[in-house]
């Protein structure tokens, strides 16, 4: 419906040609924004909601007490849940507010992008169960692997001081009358956040629409198909910048690989083009300072480059 009505006010209201990228870009960048402020609101409400219940102090007591297996569930959360890089910070930003680690958090910023039951479906009819089966996995690891990787690293002090600040308040120590004093807690924070985000969400959709539609496949392709054993790098890299969800950009990886480049060199751009992307940068300045935010991504990175070369090296088991 939501599609529909951007659609109508792109082509209709605005006039804009539907086959041009202007208009492409144009349309992506209203659903986009449109979408991902909706959720942000929707999200960040219900989950303040909760928290008027949830003691931040029980949340870290009882992931503590799961001696590692923290990272799994945030992992497996993120692999349920069907939202692209962008989508998942508002999550993100819930959950670090909830007091979980920030280990933890990024286990389920980096999965969720990653791995989503379209993507499956999408998979299972173009490679098969025992490629999207690995596939799945692999995008758990790298969730689960890196997410383990940058909480043991001790970087709670890169995130912005109010973000930090609010980390720290119990919000469920407050003496609320009702229920609906909480949902009023949950909508007022909700709209503090947006006011902060929106700026950012803004610049990081716009970026996105225009890497989306200005960005010619064929130039990517050419650059990979030059880099020989560098090929899985080269194509992490070149996918980090641009923006997209798995199952957009899903039928790129198909024509690499049909066109006779390896499984993981495929997959690799597509891992990196769907769970790293510069609008999701932009969007996580809000929350973390510019350190945090590289030695998030280069972590990220280096895990789907090692995934990469696995899948080459496993190609002929697995196809």
């Amino acid at each position: 419906m939501l599609q529909l009505i951007i659609d109508w006010l792109t082509y209709s209201v605005l006039k804009l040609d539907s086959g041009s990228k202007l208009g492409l870009s144009v349309n992506f960048f209203i659903y986009d924004s449109v979408k991902i402020m909706l959720l942000l609101f929707a999200l960040i409400a219900m989950i303040g909601f909760l928290r008027s219940f949830i003691s931040q102090r029980k949340i870290k007591a009882w992931i503590a007490g799961t001696r590692g297996w923290g990272n799994f569930f945030a992992s497996l959360f993120g692999a349920i849940t069907p939202f692209c890089s962008c989508s998942s910070i508002p999550i993100f930003i819930s959950f670090l507010k909830a007091g979980i680690p920030l280990g933890v958090t990024f286990s389920f910023l980096i999965t969720s992008p990653l791995v989503n039951e379209y993507l499956v479906v999408l998979m299972l009819g173009f490679f098969g169960w025992k490629i999207t089966l690995a596939y799945v996995i692999s995008g758990m690891a790298i969730g689960i692997i890196s997410g383990v990787i940058l909480g043991r690293m001790k970087l709670e002090k890169y995130l912005e001081k109010d973000i930090a600040a609010e980390n720290s308040q119990d919000i469920s120590e407050i003496k609320y009358k009702g229920i609906r004093q909480r949902v009023l807690f949950g909508v007022q924070e909700s709209i503090s956040i947006v006011r902060k985000l929106w700026i950012w969400i803004l610049i990081g959709v716009g970026l996105g629409a225009l890497i989306h539609n200005y960005v010619p496949q064929e130039a990517v392709q050419a650059i990979i198909s030059k880099a020989g054993i560098f090929s899985v790098p080269i194509a992490a890299l070149l996918g980090v910048p641009m923006y997209g969800s798995c199952a957009a950009i899903l039928p790129i990886a198909i024509v690499l690989f049909q066109k006779g480049f390896p499984l993981g060199t495929a997959l690799s751009f597509m891992m990196a083009v769907a769970a790293l992307s510069l609008p999701e940068a932009i969007m996580l300045r809000r929350a973390m300072k510019l350190k945090l935010i590289a030695i998030f991504f280069s972590v990220t990175t280096l895990a789907i480059i090692l995934i990469g070369y696995l899948f080459n090296a496993l190609q002929k088991i697995l196809s």
